[in-house]
């Protein structure tokens, strides 16, 4: 369990610190705003109005986050298409 604690904590640093890289790119698309959704994704937990809120706030920018290999795998998840399709944002095809 401390293995899944660390990857997770490690991986919302990873998308916080890549949140930071891609605001200089562009102002609208922050990976760290999805930050609220992580519980949702990585449980079976519903998602939170706020996480549904910047899911819809960021759906211009999921194919950017599917082309970035280090942020790919999080939101091709399972748990990610769950939280989309809770949040009634269509899952990009790209």
């Amino acid at each position: 369990m401390k293995k899944v604690s660390l990857f997770i904590t490690m991986a919302v640093v990873v998308v916080m610190f890549l949140a930071e890289a891609k605001v200089s790119e562009a102002a609208t698309c922050n990976p760290g705003e999805l930050s609220s959704c992580l519980g949702a994704i990585t449980s079976s937990s519903t998602p939170s109005t706020t996480c549904c809120s910047k899911l819809k706030e960021q759906k211009p920018c999921l194919c950017g986050y599917l082309k970035d290999p280090a942020l790919k795998q999080f939101v091709s998840s399972p748990g990610a298409r769950k939280v989309a399709s809770a949040c009634g944002v269509p899952y990009p095809s790209c």
